[in-house]
Order: structure tokens, then sequence, then C-alpha cells
């Protein structure tokens, strides 16, 4: 399995070098595919990043209509983005809970068991119809209800870095197979950080976007408030890429917002002189690890150095976030998730006699035990008697949250800290312990919350672990994140780096590629 040279540089490319090359003509689409696809199928077997991997016959760009909204060349309505190949063959993974008409979707959830979807999310016409060549879905923890991917019903997914330590979630997929090279780029969903947390914990950049500049159309629903599509890439020139992409309008999401959409390109100056960032007290505080401190600092220096102005300032309702957030989330899914019964599509229980046992047991036997918590907890909170107690005090703090972020804005330019605490912790490490696991997304919670864009982008090493650093913006502050984070990664030298892969090998005894 190691004598992959070939496929190893073409694989170690960002998007934007890819489709530059096949642009002219140093290397074929083809070619692109066919490294890809040797490395995920090298690679998969011991990161198990991957749920379905698509074999190469449905490799080209699917030129039918598509089936529900009638977008796609031939069909009655317009594309959703011009036909431009900007992509031109690069290939992308989607996390499992996005639509790809006649590919099997599952959300990581055997309730989902045998479902295949009749039409297309936005994000995936959107990128096919620029070029992109879709690899396969990604792994997740079970409806996107995880920070680790161990909550997925099939198998748990392994960071690159290290493949005893968790890969972060819900994407866990998505940035797994991003950083161990094995797709170009991926979009991942992010409720609660769930594209931030694990892009920082496997050395690569994940943005989540403002609510409603990216389409959630065909996005399988955890709370519908808080979800946002973003994608995971390897380097800050690739995120303005894709999100240039499927940033944008989309009349068949109520929650899209008209004319947000930018050119997130033209934001990559390496300039921040004179732009103003807030360090919240609250961000690096206790339970922050040293290396992690120690990362975030060097960062503020680089900063500093090249003329930006960075103070601290107050964050006062952080520490409510995480409660406020586990009741509003929970709430929301109570709901969405009413929908799998086992009447119309997925798993239904062969054991039921009537109605209500069908009911009972499909979903106790086809929900796992992460969702049937959450699902529990936001019953209760919207039950009669407790609904004024806990959820709607959780939406007085959610506003408070907002008017803490709104008055930091009136000061800055971007808000900086960690994206999460610690590195990557171990598989298995807090599995049995949901506090300890929801307590990792403490700083990213907020900004969906907010309904704020937050970029989380490698800033250096802690023990050969990678640490990420967390920008957060104004609502639709994109362009500023990203010129941020640009000028950060051409400061800090710490562009798409490799894990050091292990892959097992019974002769050689493992071999890094």
């Amino acid at each position: 399995m190691s004598n992959l040279p070939t496929m190893t540089d073409l694989t170690r490319l960002t998007a934007a070098e890819t489709a530059a090359r096949i642009g002219r003509g140093e290397v074929s689409a083809q070619e692109v595919w066919d490294a890809y696809q040797a490395r995920a199928r090298a690679l998969d077997p011991v990161v198990r990043a991957y749920l379905h991997l698509e074999p190469a016959e449905f490799a080209q760009v699917d030129s039918h209509p598509d089936p529900v909204s009638g977008y796609g060349a031939g069909g009655d309505g317009v594309p959703p983005v011009p036909a431009s190949n900007v992509l031109a063959g690069v290939p992308y993974a989607l996390k499992d809970n996005m639509s790809v008409a006649g590919v099997p979707m599952t959300c990581g959830s055997r309730i989902l068991a045998g479902f295949v979807p009749p039409y297309n999310a936005t994000v995936t016409r959107r990128l096919r119809a620029a070029g992109g060549r879709f690899m396969g879905k990604t792994n997740m923890d079970e409806f996107a209800m995880g920070s680790s991917c161990e909550h997925s019903a099939y198998f748990p997914t392994h960071n690159p870095w290290r493949l005893d330590l968790v890969p972060g979630g819900s994407s866990g997929g998505s940035a797994a197979a991003v950083a161990a090279d094995m797709t170009a780029f991926a979009l991942g969903s992010d409720t609660g950080g769930s594209v931030r947390q694990p892009a920082a914990f496997c050395g690569i950049v994940g943005l989540k976007p403002t609510y409603g500049l990216v389409s959630r159309y065909g996005l399988v629903a955890f709370a519908s408030s808080l979800d946002q599509i973003g994608p995971l890439t390897k380097d800050v020139t690739d995120c303005a890429l894709v999100l240039n992409l499927i940033a944008g309008h989309d009349p068949l999401d109520s929650t899209s917002v008209a004319g947000a959409a930018q050119d997130y390109r033209a934001a990559l100056v390496p300039e921040v002189k004179g732009m103003r960032f807030g360090l919240p007290r609250e961000y690096m505080g206790e339970g922050i690890q040293p290396g992690v401190r120690a990362a975030i600092e060097r960062s503020v220096a680089a900063l500093c150095e090249m003329g930006a102005i960075v103070e601290e300032c107050s964050l006062p309702h952080t520490e409510y976030g995480v409660a406020t957030y586990y009741i509003v989330a929970p709430a929301e899914a109570s709901a969405n998730l009413a929908r799998f019964d086992g009447m119309r599509y997925g798993y239904r229980t062969p054991h039921a006699g009537d109605l209500r046992q069908t009911y009972d047991l499909t979903r106790s036997e086809g929900f796992g035990p992460e969702v049937k918590r959450r699902i529990m907890i936001g019953t209760y909170v919207l039950s009669a008697g407790y609904y004024d107690a806990y959820y709607l005090r959780a939406q007085k703090v959610r506003t408070l949250v907002q008017q803490d972020f709104a008055a930091a804005f009136e000061r800055f330019d971007a808000i900086i800290g960690p994206t999460t605490p610690t590195t990557a912790f171990g598989l298995a490490a807090k599995i049995d312990d949901p506090l300890q696991m929801y307590l990792n997304d403490v700083f990213t919670l907020p900004v969906n919350l907010a309904g704020l864009p937050g970029l989380s982008i490698p800033c250096g090493l802690s023990d050969g672990l990678p640490v990420g650093l967390q920008l957060i913006g104004p609502h639709f502050g994109e362009p500023t994140l990203l010129r941020a984070a640009y000028a950060l990664e051409c400061a800090l030298g710490v562009r798409n780096p490799k894990p050091p892969i292990q892959i097992p090998d019974v002769a050689k005894g493992g071999a890094t590629v």
C-alpha cells in the first residue's frame, strides 16, 4: 500500500491547484479521479471516513434534470448557478445528511437504512454545475448529534493524525477524508460546531457560514434554526472557492437570504493592517490546554506584527451557551425527527403487532442512544408545565448571547480565539460522559445561537496534534474572516499540513503515506 507516488502527488494538491492543472492540460480529470479513488480505497479501511464510496461509473457530472425541482441541464428550471466548470473535474465528498439523487443516505442512523433520496440537495446541484465529481458520502454522528463521530450507527471514524484519536464531529468523516487526502474537499453541516471542531482536530479549514447564506434544501434537519452547510477544505483559498459556489439565494429554502452572497476569493488579500480583533477572556480561561493556548498566543502575536490591533474583550454569557444550546437544539430535534416513524421510508420493525407498537419499536430499534437522549430532552422541555421554565428561558438567554456579539462587533472587525479547548481526544475517552463531550463545543455553540459566521483554521501543533484557531464575524462577514485567515495562513506557514498516516501492513509493520 506504500507504492503510491503519483497518486500521493496528485491528491496532495488543493482543489484550486487541481482545477488549474486540469485547466492547463497538465493532468486529466480522469487521472485525478483515479488517484483519489485509489487513495481512498487504500486508506479508508483504517480511517473509516466513508459510508458510501461512489464507483467510477457514476463519477461523471449528472446531466439529467433533478426529478423534484426540475433544476439541471435539460430540465424545465434553470441551474442554481451557471455551469462555470470552476471545479473542472475536482472530486468532492458530502456528509451523509445531504441528498444526492439515487445514492443511499443514512444520516449515520439505522432508521434510514435502505433510504435512497429521489432528489438532489441545492449544494449538490451547484457543485455539479461547477464541474465537480462526487466521490461519496462521509460518516457522521447519527443525525449530526455528536462531537466525535463515534455516535454513527455503523462505525467510528479515526483521526488521520493519530488513528487512536477521534476526528471530531459530527462532520468527522468529511474532515478525516479531506485531511487524509481522500477527497479534494468536502461539505459538512454545522449546528453547534460540527464543521469547525472536526476541522480543528484534523488540521484543515472549516467554515460555518452565516445562517441563511447557504441553502439547506436537501439537508436533513437536526435543529432548523441552527443548521448550516459549510465547506471543509485543505486551505483558505479552497474555502473561498467552494463558498463562492454554494452561497446564494435559493427559492426552495425559505430561510435563504437574497442578495447576501459575494465574491469571496476577492477577499484573499494577506493584509490585516488596521483591522481590530477582540480576544474574549472567556475563551482563554481555565480548561484551555497549554499547547492550545500557546498556539493562539502565537497567532495573536503574528496579527500584531502585521499591523492588526488585538484587544481583550468579554462575551459574558459564554458560560450559558452550552446549557442554552442543549435546550434549543434538542427541542427542535424532537419535532424534526418525529417524521421517522417507519411508515413511509427507512427502517420498520418486524416485531410490531399494531400501529403504536410499530412507532415505539421502530424508533427504539432504529435510533441510537445519543439521539434518543436528545429527543427525550427536547420533548421534556417543550412539554406542558416546563416550556416556560426551560425552552422560553433558553430563547431569552439566546438573545443575550446575540447581544454580546453585537456589542463586540461595535468595537471589532472579528473575534479571535481557540476553536476547541483541547486537541483531539482518544476514541472512547468521552463516549460515556455526555457532559464532557458537550463541553468540548463551548466556543463553537454560541456562534450558531447567534447565527454568525465562524471559521476554523490550523494555527500550529500541540504535542504533534493540530490546533484550530477560530475567527468569528458579524452577519455576512465572511470576507473579513477569509481575509484574516488568509493573512494568518501566510504568516504562520501552516497551509495544508499533512498528517503521518500509518497504514497497517502485515509484512512491513506499517507504512507512512
